[in-house]
């Protein structure tokens, strides 16, 4: 019977210490291992769910980006770690990138390479392929439609440049900006890249259809070719 008695987090089972935690200091007391810890519930015989959780983001460089790479087959690799912990661990780092996608909603009008950023790295940022996207800009800078070029690589026979401009001219785009992500984490633009940017930009001029960016995505940071004036 419950007589009222607050009992010490550190008089609660090693399982059942992160949600005492949450629940007496807050959410913000929580290390990552500690969060991860909650979603699975429980360890192993010779190991709590919060070492297990430790163990888990030290093999991804303790980089929840990193870790929400891992699928439930290889997250199941860790001892300790059944298909249903891993699905839990899968789908509420799946629900983090849908809020910070749902955050930029309403992000439409571009007014720097940061709001580009900020809309397309959470779509692209932290994907082991390249993929090209294409945003189309009307008169106000605001973005009315976004679309994949390609996937799993950039070269001027990948990126379809007429398809490109079809799809902006179906659409009134009066500016469109290129956008990839570079699996690698090396911002440095390639050849191609370069390349690709300026077939494009002076393919617009006929249509009168302006390249206002190029940006190159990574897991953590980003370089934009009109910031460094190369468009």
């Amino acid at each position: 019977m419950d007589n009222g008695t607050h009992i010490s987090i550190k008089d609660w089972s090693e399982d059942d210490q992160p949600r005492e935690k949450l629940l007496y200091k807050g959410k913000n007391a929580l290390s990552d291992a500690e969060l991860l810890a909650i979603l699975i519930g429980s360890g192993s015989r010779n190991e709590s769910a919060v070492d297990l959780c430790k163990r888990i983001l030290q093999q991804n460089n303790n980089q929840l980006h990193q870790l929400a790479k891992q699928s439930i087959q290889q997250l199941m690799q860790f001892k300790g770690i059944g298909e249903a912990k891993a699905i839990t661990i899968v789908a509420a780092l799946e629900l983090s990138k849908r809020l910070q996608l749902s955050d930029v909603k309403e992000l439409t009008k571009i007014g720097s390479s940061a709001d580009v950023c900020k809309l397309m790295q959470p779509i692209i940022g932290d994907l082991p392929h390249e993929e090209f996207w294409c945003l189309l800009l009307n008169n106000s800078n605001k973005v009315i439609y976004k679309f994949q070029l390609s996937k799993g690589g950039l070269t001027q026979t990948v990126v379809d440049v007429r398809m490109l401009f079809k799809t902006a001219l179906e659409h009134l785009a009066t500016a469109l900006i290129l956008v990839h992500n570079h699996p690698s984490g090396q911002l440095s633009p390639s050849t191609a890249d370069k390349d690709i940017t300026f077939k494009i930009q002076e393919a617009g001029k006929s249509l009168d259809i302006k390249l206002l960016d190029h940006l190159i995505i990574t897991q953590t940071s980003y370089v934009s070719f009109a910031d460094e004036g190369l468009v």
